[in-house]
């Protein structure tokens, strides 16, 4: 029986050594006894100073081996990585573990994809107790400044305490030193310490003892974190899962908690109460200037593009408009030859009352004058007339209508293509096509394409000038601006062969200038 007595401070080097000269003399697993320094529990072993790091004493005392195979012991890298975590585990039988996997690996390559193998599902579980460890670590420690007696010093020093489980000082000092390497630090736990000091890192193997530090800060971070809890998303077990309370005693916000928690449900009542019972300030201005706007405004024929749009002020179809500033009409000649239809009207053009004035509408005009066309030639509206969104703090987030908001406000598109019959209708984007063909058409087939939608009527199927702008690729951003420059460049031929077989007067308009 060989034995091989460690520290077992989490060092893979100290392991691998020995490890290695066992596998090459051909010991079996069966035949190795690891022992680790200070858990022998008084036998005769208890006293072995830690087995030696230097080859060269490899053959020395207590370990004896028989000669073995000089050649290169190899592993699949996924190994070394896997055994780099778990040595630093506090299982006193991980070392064992380790060279029965090591050992097996010689003639079972594959063995560490065999997660149902006892061998392989313990390394795994103990690699993953080591890595939730650390990262308990990085999420729970706590620095406070240290008080120095000869004055300012040139960088401020911080000190901290941590109980970890597990060996993992050396593999998380790292982090720490790239996380504050502008501060002087000192990280103490039970199983050793890590300093940085602006230049080097150093570790230490020696348990340190709770320093119980006081912080002017903590009373400012106490505040702070009572502030930011939210009571109305509060789930406890959640938050213990997380936060276990092992570490609870070390962190100073913990003693926050009980109370916070107990004290949630007062403060969801206390919030509801608070909260906002009006629409903001320029929602009310708009929403009085709108009606303002139906009282005021001249009788005007039935049957018309303006009376259409006095009626569509007060639209109650779909629920869009309990949120909406306003009705986004569409705008231009009552006689326009083509109709840009697009989804539905955005922040501004919600604010503005009018489509396609904020980003996207700056977009489109510029393609439409690099086209040769002229938007106040066009009719311009969407499919949906009110603004869908998600409100994001003091932000309005844009959110796609679905297909029964977009059939409720169909009546309102149909009824501008029948006033103003366009020869040619322009679909941005797939909820426009949804809105003027059969929903179940794929955008995707359909696009550049020329369709008949009426009685000497056409359709031509683009995207929405919106697609452009949340390409995150500049070239494939070039490349779709160029296809939707050369669909407009389609707009304008189709309307051009128009104007030279009708009399009407208005065709002209979109000639290129």
């Amino acid at each position: 029986m060989q034995r091989v007595v460690l520290k077992g401070r989490g060092d893979f080097e100290a392991w691998r050594q020995p490890a290695r000269a066992l596998l090459q003399a051909r010991v079996a697993p069966r035949d190795v006894e690891w022992i680790e320094e200070g858990r022998a529990d008084g036998d005769l072993f208890a006293a072995l100073p830690p087995y030696p790091s230097a080859p060269s004493q490899l053959l020395s005392g207590r370990l004896s081996l028989p000669p073995g195979d000089s050649r290169a012991v190899t592993v699949p890298r996924a190994f070394v990585l896997l055994a780099e975590s778990v040595v630093c585990h506090g299982d006193p039988a991980r070392f064992g573990l380790l060279y029965s996997l090591l050992w097996r690996l010689q003639e079972e390559r594959s063995l560490l994809a065999i997660l149902s193998d006892a061998d392989v599902a313990q390394a795994y579980a103990l690699e993953k107790s080591v890595r939730r460890d650390s990262h308990k670590m990085k999420a729970f420690v706590r620095f406070k400044e240290m008080e120095t007696a000869d004055g300012p010093a040139p960088r401020r020093r911080f000190l901290a305490w941590f109980e970890p489980e597990h060996h993992i000082i050396a593999r998380t000092a790292p982090f720490f030193q790239r996380r504050f390497t502008d501060m002087d630090w000192i990280i103490a736990t039970p199983k050793g310490s890590s300093a940085w000091d602006g230049e080097r890192l150093t570790l230490c193997e020696d348990p340190a003892e709770n320093p119980m530090l006081d912080d002017v800060t903590d009373a400012l971070w106490l505040t702070y974190f009572a502030n930011i809890f939210n009571p109305a998303r509060l789930k406890v077990k959640a938050m213990q899962a997380e936060m276990p309370k092992k570490y609870w005693k070390n962190l100073p916000e913990a003693a926050l908690i009980p109370g916070l928690i107990a004290g949630a449900e007062a403060s969801v009542a206390a919030m509801a109460a608070r909260a906002a019972s009006q629409p903001p300030l320029f929602h009310e201005r708009l929403q009085m200037a709108a009606a303002n706007a139906v009282t005021d405004v001249p009788i005007v024929a039935t049957g018309t593009l303006d009376a259409a749009r006095a009626e569509a002020r007060g639209c109650t179809r779909c629920a869009l408009h309990c949120r909406a500033t306003q009705t986004v009409f569409g705008e231009g000649p009552d006689n326009a030859e083509v109709m840009f239809v697009g989804e539905q009207p955005g922040d501004q053009e919600d604010l503005a009352g009018r489509p396609f004035v904020g980003p996207a509408g700056k977009v489109f005009d510029g393609m439409l004058g690099e086209a040769g066309l002229d938007r106040s030639a066009a009719y311009v509206t969407n499919a949906v007339k009110h603004f869908k969104y998600e409100p994001r703090g003091k932000r309005r987030i844009h959110q796609k209508p679905d297909m029964g908001e977009v059939q409720h406000c169909k009546w309102w598109l149909k009824l501008e293509l029948d006033l103003v019959r366009p020869k040619l209708v322009v679909a941005l984007g797939a909820t426009a096509l949804a809105a003027l063909t059969d929903p179940r058409q794929r955008f995707s087939d359909l696009r550049g394409t020329v369709l008949p939608l009426g009685v000497d009527q056409k359709l031509l199927v683009t995207v929405h000038p919106s697609y452009l702008l949340r390409l995150p690729d500049e070239a494939r951003r070039k490349a779709e601006t160029a296809r939707f420059r050369d669909d407009l460049g389609t707009v304008a031929r189709l309307l051009s062969a128009a104007a030279q077989t009708t009399t009407n007067p208005v065709g002209n308009r979109f000639i290129g200038v």
